[in-house]
């Protein structure tokens, strides 16, 4: 969901409706919560996030598989388990820092928090999607294309990253989510910013 396409005002109508026909689905009040965040309106993404527990639903972690040499690997947001995961995240660090310089900003309103920009930053960088993804580059060799599952929709920033990623690696990387998939080459996306 690209910036351009928060409108707070048609998701609260729409949430509304939706609310009333799938009551337990968290896909919608995950869906309001991240608009009003994104677009700093941390009072009512906490308000919706009270209304999920009033209801007792619950959103599932995220989480990103990446078949590397006939074997799945797992990745949840945040997570620390895997035997690599340092080597994993020093490669996210310079994955960063390869990609500011080619002009990626982080998009930190999609840190669903209310804390400082650098927290936000850092929180970030343990989206499932970017774990798996460096991984995959630490773990295949050069050119070979990336192949990710995740069971949520991929966030803004995650969207944006992968598209620097992708033209700083020279690699296609192709991220299945639960709505479409998203075929990132040379710093571009099949789906045009719009999903």
């Amino acid at each position: 969901m690209g910036s351009g396409y928060l409108n707070p005002e048609l998701a609260e109508q729409a949430a509304s409706f939706l609310f009333e026909l799938e009551p337990q689905n968290s896909g919608n009040y995950i869906l309001l919560a991240n608009i009003y965040s994104a677009v700093g309106r941390w009072e009512e993404a906490a308000k919706v996030r009270c209304l999920m527990k009033e209801r007792g639903v619950s959103k599932p972690p995220g989480c990103s598989w990446i078949a590397v040499k006939r074997r799945i690997h797992s990745f949840i947001v945040g997570d620390a388990s895997h035997p690599l995961i340092e080597e994993i995240s020093a490669k996210v660090e310079s994955l960063y820092s390869e990609i500011k310089e080619i002009g990626y900003v982080p998009e930190t309103n999609f840190a669903l928090q209310d804390v400082e920009d650098d927290e936000k930053e850092n929180s970030l960088c343990g989206h499932s999607e970017k774990l798996a993804i460096a991984f995959g580059l630490i773990s295949t060799p050069s050119g070979t294309p990336l192949r990710i599952i995740k069971n949520l929709r991929v966030c803004g920033d995650c969207h944006s990253a992968t598209k620097f990623i992708s033209k700083v690696t020279n690699r296609e990387i192709i991220m299945r989510d639960c709505f479409r998939f998203h075929h990132f080459v040379d710093g571009v996306c099949s789906c045009g910013d719009y999903w």
